[in-house]
């Protein structure tokens, strides 16, 4: 199956494009591609496209493939192997405007190939094997038909208590900055639209690890010197590599959910650091 990643998206669309509206800014402007694109988009297209399915028994691949065709799904999470996939993008061919579907998982610490957890890769202190983790990783995954994984996770956890503390790579704020840096060139290589590479997606934006009581979701209330100085640096380390994006956290900060904080996503994600 043809990987068709979120950065390599425009590629598949922009002839599928072309052929609906012969107007279409070339794709080498991409601003222009992007902002032409989403003017022929109704609402309920755009909506559609933030939709990310995990596919259960409450929506079998039936009805998927139906809501895809619809313009009603942009991906999915727990879809991992191409005679999974491929229908669902052949349904996203047979929608108005054609936009590929992308497909993700949790490729945390290997796909078929099993190495440590977080925890286990951090005590190495060895870039150079952290790296051959993502690479091999990204290899298997897109041949997979996965175009992202949810990965690197880089929250700081200083609370034994906290049940994904194995996920990430520990307290320390430097090296999990260095090993969050490397996950994301080994995944992304030098492009994420590369056929053996997968697009990096940060997470949990911000301050997960940091929950009240080790209690996963919980709230977290914290200073912004300690905040700056101890939790932010490895999203940012990160997005700095060029990591595709950002996995927004589960927990409220300082008494508001991350999900709908103005200060975090807008003012400190988007304005801050671009």
């Amino acid at each position: 199956m043809m990987k068709l990643s979120l950065l390599g998206l425009a590629m598949g669309l922009a002839s599928q494009v072309a052929l609906a509206a012969p107007s279409a800014p070339p794709l080498q402007d991409k601003q222009a591609f992007i902002d032409h694109l989403i003017g022929q988009m109704t609402e309920a297209e755009k909506i559609g496209q933030l939709r990310l399915i995990s596919i259960g028994p409450e929506m079998p691949h039936e009805k998927i493939r139906e809501e895809i065709a619809a313009g009603r799904i942009g991906g999915t999470f727990n879809s991992r192997t191409a005679p999974e996939n491929r229908p669902m993008q052949d349904a996203a061919m047979r929608s108005r405007l054609k936009i590929p579907m992308f497909f993700a998982y949790d490729t945390v610490h290997g796909e078929r190939t099993i190495f440590p957890i977080g925890l286990g890769m951090a005590a190495t202190w060895d870039m150079d094997a952290v790296a051959k983790v993502g690479r091999t990783a990204a290899i298997e995954a897109s041949a997979d038909a996965l175009d992202m994984t949810f990965a690197p996770m880089v929250d700081i956890a200083r609370d034994p208590r906290w049940g994904r503390t194995s996920e990430g790579f520990g307290e320390d704020t430097y090296l999990t900055s260095k090993i969050g840096q490397v996950m994301v060139r080994s995944f992304q290589g030098s492009s994420p639209a590369n056929p053996d590479s997968i697009m990096a997606i940060v997470k949990h934006f911000a301050l997960y690890g940091a929950v009240e009581g080790g209690r996963d979701y919980n709230t977290v209330d914290m200073s912004l010197p300690k905040m700056y100085n101890d939790y932010l640096p490895p999203y940012r380390a990160a997005l700095d590599a060029g990591a595709g994006g950002v996995m927004v956290a589960l927990n409220s900060i300082n008494g508001v959910p991350a999900t709908s904080n103005t200060w975090l996503m807008n003012d400190l994600l988007r304005k801050e650091w671009g």
